[in-house]
């Protein structure tokens, strides 16, 4: 694994790797040495829990990082192209972490650079670092990732988290339900991948139907710096809100994921209850991200 792009390049035994590693790394069972090493943290769309949560893992590891978040003070505003970026800051760190808008933005890197690339989120596509974090998860609140009953709910049209999950818990026999408004659905080529790999999904409207029957229900936000037309994003954005009443008669093992920010799609009341666990996972992104890195610099540990 040379890189991390899309969970396509990952296999089943890479998953179960990275979550032991994370593991290990979190009950400090072993401890990786980036002393060296410098990261360069690449963030040219906003960013909060990513760019923080890297930073934090590449400084837990021992090593430096540099970041950029926008391209405000940089020469991309005097015009010089993604490319001249990428190679002159690929001379002088030995791993880029990048977010950018336009999709296809990390493959592009990854193949024009001789360092390794870790997608931190391109436009609508892929967020693989975060699939890996919701898995580490899930594991440990399932104490398995085989034969689950997940919901995804929101906008899973533009939401790179649900397509990147998606593809990745399809390797362990899951069972969805993916619950948007109808112009905001699952994309084509996710059912797609789906389908070839005869994996169990249905398209539901409202999320209330299905609650008792669900181990996790993962909730994206209606995003809408992704609209083109506001009246668009006012028309759907109070779609779906998760309140503590809607989770009554759900499993004892039932929790709530969220990649986070969270607007209104989730009630500050559900914060307290059993079933919130949003930001536990956020914390366990560290840890596997920590994971990540240590895999792909095949450092020490």
């Amino acid at each position: 694994m040379k890189n991390l792009i899309s969970m396509r390049d990952v296999n089943t035994q890479d998953i179960l790797k990275l979550i032991d590693l994370a593991e290990k790394i979190e009950t400090k069972k072993c401890k990786p040495d980036m002393s060296g090493k410098l990261a360069a943290l690449l963030f040219f769309e906003p960013s909060t829990r990513t760019h923080f949560s890297f930073e934090t893992a590449v400084k837990k590891l021992g090593g430096n990082s540099f970041s950029m978040s926008g391209t405000g003070s940089t020469s991309v505003k005097k015009g010089e192209t993604l490319s001249d970026t990428l190679m002159t800051i690929s001379m002088y760190a030995d791993i880029i972490v990048m977010r950018h808008v336009i999709e296809g933005s990390a493959r592009f890197a990854s193949e024009i650079v001789n360092i390794p690339v870790i997608n931190a989120g391109d436009g609508t596509n892929q967020h693989p670092s975060q699939a890996m974090l919701d898995l580490y998860s899930i594991k440990k609140t399932q104490n398995t990732l085989s034969n689950l009953t997940v919901g995804m709910v929101g906008d899973l049209r533009l939401g790179r988290t649900v397509h990147s999950l998606a593809q990745a818990l399809s390797d362990f026999n899951p069972t969805f339900y993916f619950a948007s408004p109808k112009h905001l659905q699952m994309p084509k080529y996710i059912k797609d991948d789906l389908d070839e790999r005869n994996i169990k999904y249905e398209e539901i409207e409202d999320i209330k139907e299905v609650m008792s029957e669900l181990d996790i229900m993962y909730v994206t936000r209606i995003q809408k710096e992704r609209f083109a037309v506001l009246e668009d994003y006012e028309k759907v954005k109070d779609s779906y809100i998760i309140t503590k009443k809607l989770l009554e008669g759900v499993k004892s093992n039932f929790k709530v994921l969220h990649p986070l920010p969270r607007v209104n799609e989730i009630t500050k009341e559900v914060d307290d209850t059993e079933f919130a666990y949003y930001f536990q996972q956020a914390r366990n992104g560290v840890f596997m991200r920590q994971a990540i890195i240590t895999e792909i610099l095949k450092l020490k540990y």
